[in-house]
């Protein structure tokens, strides 16, 4: 086995290099495509989703696949490789291994525990099993990555610490309230009718929300979301579809927005949003200048309108320097210490204050109140603009969730006041900070425990060709063998033939049953890739027929596996 994987993820690589980094469909296509094509790799698959893309692949050679991967990856991505390679990881072998199946449990997810990585692992699989680039390898592994995920969801209470991005993300957008109680009675809109966004409308009606509107490039799939919602039984929400120009207009009816499509572009302007909020409360939305409105909610904005307050030298209070913020009274403090020097000694370089421009007589008043206030305070008080003013950010009346990558909706909706966003980024920022389940060690061992079972049936299964070798080269032998026992024995009747050749057989069989299954043993072991050539050593085994026996192996296991994951 000499499994490789690179990638980047939430963890590895901020949002933004994320969402320029990401892969539409043609592209994750064409990206396992090219990797089967490249001199190290016999086998590949793409796991892409909202926070990863990860390239798995069977190589011959570690440095040699690794360069070729990451090129592969920087070219598809349309970022370059000096910029992408800092945030790319790399796992090999039992590493690849242990991160894979990490990733199914939800264990490396933004949300810690949450299953939806599951479905993306199978739909990874599916591809790659379409393309005919999954192999032995990648087969074995995802089917595995598949039951490990599920085992550890069955058998610990990860679920409790995870949940799905979609709930999630409305848990921020509600701040932590009650999704429900906070979704009752709203109308809410979703944008696109994939996975994510089905999910969305799914959990949107099982809060409570009065009605969901489906839009989406596709018509049908927008209708057949509706249908769905519609029909469900377990909700009594309405659920209509609508065709993506009619977008704009329902953002004046809804009150939550979802959107989760695979447009390269921004589908939600800032210009968009705004226009909806100024629909539906008759005013312009307010941009906030100074916007802390991420996933701690930005409960506040800075106004920036502040003006200078008139300087008041006896009001000086204890801290301020005499040169400070060289500007005292508006002047620099150059200009400051030729008058301090003018009113202390009554005179004036008249030609000097020509060159600095400052005006003795204008200014005698203003000097003679900061030489009074220097002689009393020690010191000359500041001209200081005002503190700034921390105003209420008014209430939304519109709630926007991006789950998106690259993203749906522009960023600079974060400083329309009125209306809050959360995206991938700002689910990013509060992920960091969750805390984790104490099921979590419990899958941790679940893992350790599958990456060693793995490893070793795969150590297991590469000595199996020699052996079926060794196994076919002794019945050769024992045919051989009757075959000449005939010739020197030729009245033997068929009831002694067929004794004599059982007979033959079975002390064949006895003979290589303990040293096969004890080399098979010995090879599952870490370290024990080197028997298979031992196996092949003393028994003078044709390489070409193990490698025949290998061939046939794989292409009657590829058949078998991709008519469809488990």
């Amino acid at each position: 086995m000499s499994l490789l994987v690179v990638g980047l993820s939430h963890r590895s690589a901020p949002v933004s290099v994320l969402e320029r980094a990401s892969l539409s469909a043609d592209d994750q296509v064409k990206l396992a495509q090219d990797t089967v094509a490249a001199e190290p790799a016999t086998e590949a698959a793409v796991l892409a989703t909202c926070n990863r893309i990860e390239l798995y692949a069977d190589v011959d050679k570690f440095h040699a696949g690794v360069a070729e991967l990451s090129t592969l990856l920087a070219q598809h991505s349309g970022v370059g490789l000096e910029e992408l390679t800092p945030y790319l990881y790399v796992h090999y072998e039992d590493r690849a291994v242990h991160h894979l199946f990490s990733v199914a449990c939800g264990l490396d997810s933004m949300v810690v525990g949450e299953g939806q990585i599951l479905g993306q692992i199978k739909d990874a699989l599916a591809r790659a099993q379409e393309l005919h680039t999954a192999g032995r390898l990648l087969n074995d592994l995802f089917q595995q990555a598949l039951r490990v995920g599920k085992r550890a969801h069955s058998e610990t209470g990860i679920d409790r610490a995870g949940q799905s991005l979609v709930t999630f993300g409305l848990e921020q957008l509600s701040r932590s309230k009650d999704v429900p109680a906070w979704a009752r009675g709203r109308k809410a809109l979703v944008i696109g009718a994939g996975s994510m966004s089905s999910l969305a409308a799914a959990t949107l009606a099982r809060a409570g929300v009065a009605e969901v509107v489906i839009a989406n490039r596709t018509q049908e799939r927008a209708e057949r979301l509706a249908q769905i919602l519609t029909e469900g039984g377990d909700t009594d929400v309405r659920a209509r579809a609508v065709p993506m120009d009619a977008v704009p207009a329902e953002l004046t009816r809804a009150d939550v927005v979802v959107s989760c499509t695979g447009a390269t572009g921004l589908v939600l302007t800032a210009e968009t949003i705004a226009a909806a909020v100024e629909g539906r409360t008759g005013a312009p939305a307010a941009v906030v200048e100074d916007d802390a409105q991420r996933s701690d909610g930005g409960r506040t904005a800075v106004r920036t309108d502040v003006r200078e307050t008139p300087l008041d030298p006896a009001a000086a209070e204890p801290g301020f320097s005499l040169m400070g913020e060289s500007a005292v009274a508006g002047m620099d403090a150059a200009t400051l210490e030729q008058h301090g020097a003018w009113v202390d000694n009554g005179t004036v370089d008249r030609r000097e204050a020509a060159r600095t421009g400052a005006d003795p007589e204008a200014d005698a008043e203003l000097i003679a109140a900061l030489a009074a206030t220097a002689a009393t305070a020690g010191r000359v008080p500041e001209h200081r603009r005002s503190e700034p003013v921390a105003a209420a950010r008014p209430e939304p009346v519109l709630f926007v969730l991006d789950l998106a990558m690259p993203r749906d909706v522009d960023a600079a909706v974060h400083r329309l006041a009125g209306v809050r966003l959360v995206d991938i980024e700002s689910l990013a920022e509060v992920s960091a900070d969750a805390p984790m389940a104490a099921d979590v060690d419990q899958v941790r061992r679940i893992v350790s425990d599958e990456v060693a079972a793995f490893g070793a049936a795969q150590r297991a299964a590469h000595i199996t060709p020699t052996v079926v070798a060794l196994r076919a080269m002794a019945a050769d032998v024992v045919s051989s063998e009757i075959a000449r026992l005939e010739g020197r024995l030729p009245g033997l009747d068929d009831k002694q033939r067929a004794e004599i050749t059982q007979t033959v057989r079975r002390v064949v069989d006895k003979l290589l049953h303990a040293p096969t299954v004890r080399v098979k043993q010995l090879a599952a072991e870490p370290g024990g890739a080197g028997y298979a050539d031992a196996l092949r050593t003393l028994f003078d085994l044709d390489p070409e027929t193990v490698a025949s026996v290998s061939r046939a192996d794989n292409d009657s296991e590829k058949h078998r596996k991709n008519r469809g994951p488990a």
